[in-house]
């Protein structure tokens, strides 16, 4: 049984054109849009130890045509996703242990 575990992941630009790889933990897409939850991949794994652990909750948004990532900026919808995000994560690990 292959229980290989390739992460998916995306690269995205700062404001100062500096790329940064993301893991995509999550996406949620309903009525208010699509969201994604993304975890910074880090080349040292030094670096990772030093994280605060954090995730961002991005927005997919239509830009002359191509999809584009932003911050969501409503604070209120970015709590209510990131109960969802949570709720989806613990749900999987849950699964996980279960295992």
């Amino acid at each position: 049984m292959d229980n290989e575990y390739a992460p998916d992941l995306i690269t995205l630009l700062d404001e100062d054109n500096n790329e940064q790889e993301f893991e995509i933990l999550g996406e949620i897409e309903d009525e208010r849009g699509k969201f994604y939850a993304l975890y910074p991949v880090f080349d040292n794994p030094k670096d990772a130890l030093n994280d605060s652990g954090e995730y961002y909750i991005m927005e997919a948004i239509e830009e002359d045509g191509e999809e584009q990532l932003a911050t969501v900026e409503d604070e209120v919808l970015a709590d209510e996703l990131a109960a969802i995000f949570e709720e989806n994560f613990e749900k999987l690990f849950e699964d996980t242990e279960e295992e």
